[in-house]
């Protein structure tokens, strides 16, 4: 009895080797190239391939991508904080300089406003800086960084661009106090400019408040009215800009009227001020320096008409000695 024998087949054909198959694929890229680079028969197929291999394409780039994206999103928060920061600064540093120049500017305006007003004034001023301010509340007093060095005396007329402020009150070598017109303490002969009628301003207390007192209830003095110094005491200059007429409040029952002003100076605001070199003679020697002026001029004027008197009569005594001597014509003829 034969055996017949059973042939197992292997569970995986064997094929060529892989040496085989790397030259075969080797030689077929080779001739693929070569046909793409010299003909273009392959062009629609590289074309569908390309189509095809896009989303593969797309894929193997998505964690590039994201990690670009992501380091460009961080980057760029950074570099925006940066930058914001130094915006800011940049903005800080602007708004220094605004403020600065704005500063500036308003001292600028202040000084040719003081300027101008010291054009208008007749009397020698001397321009000064305040420096300090009373701490006490119920005290208007400044410091100015004028003093005795600078010819600075006791009383003397204190004045901004506006109108007036004080005066000067405790004299230091290089520095004066001087005492505000808005000081309990102090009062100031006032007229209206209106019409010139006389009254007493007197500080409140208020720096923006003064108080006119003993005006009769019927004088003539209404809201708007110009106040301006009137030179009675001697202290102050006349014609200096005081205050400004606020309100005035009429009783029936009271002889005087309530009258109340508001000052022209910023005596708040002002940092640049006018110290007035006015006459500081007291009224006797003004008096007698007057006196003393008068009779030279009445000197020289009687000197003059004395003068003239004698030239005159000198003028018909030489042409009486002249004539004599000059020929008629009834001589000429004979």
């Amino acid at each position: 009895m034969a055996h017949k024998e059973q042939v197992i087949k292997p569970l995986f054909a064997k094929g060529p080797s892989l040496g085989i198959r790397l030259l075969v694929f080797a030689v077929l890229s080779a001739a693929l190239m070569v046909v793409d680079a010299r003909f273009e028969a392959l062009k629609p197929v590289r074309s569908q391939m390309g189509l095809v291999l896009t989303p593969f394409y797309w894929m193997a780039d998505l964690p590039v991508r994201a990690w670009q994206n992501a380091t460009q999103q961080i980057s760029s928060r950074n570099e925006l904080m940066a930058e914001n920061e130094k915006l800011k600064a940049e903005a800080l540093l602007l708004q220094r300089r605004l403020q600065k120049l704005a500063t500036l500017t308003e001292q600028n305006v202040r000084l040719r406003e003081l300027l101008n007003s010291a054009a208008l004034v007749d009397d020698e001023v001397l321009v000064s800086e305040l420096i300090g301010v009373d701490p006490n509340p119920y005290t208007h007093r400044i410091l100015i960084d004028k003093g005795e060095k600078d010819g600075v005396f006791l009383g003397q007329p204190v004045l901004d661009a506006r109108g007036l402020m004080g005066q000067v009150v405790e004299i230091m070598p290089y520095t004066a106090r001087v005492l505000l017109i808005t000081d309990n303490t102090h009062s100031i002969p006032v007229q209206v400019n209106r019409n010139g009628l006389r009254a007493i301003a007197v500080g409140t207390g208020n720096p923006e408040s003064l108080e006119l007192r003993h005006v009769a209830d019927t004088a003539d003095i209404k809201e708007g009215d110009l106040l301006v110094s009137s030179g009675m005491g001697q202290r102050f200059p006349a014609g200096y800009p005081v205050a400004t007429v606020k309100e005035v409040i009429h009783d029936s029952g009271q002889p005087f009227a309530i009258v109340r002003a508001t000052p022209t100076a910023a005596l708040n605001r002002s940092r640049y001020l006018l110290l007035v070199f006015s006459d500081r003679r007291t009224p006797e020697e003004r008096a007698n320096d007057s006196a003393q002026a008068q009779e030279a001029a009445d000197r020289e004027a009687q000197q003059q008409r004395e003068s003239t008197t004698a030239s005159q009569a000198e003028s018909p005594g030489e042409a009486t000695d002249a004539a004599p001597h000059a020929p008629t014509p009834a001589q000429e003829t004979h």
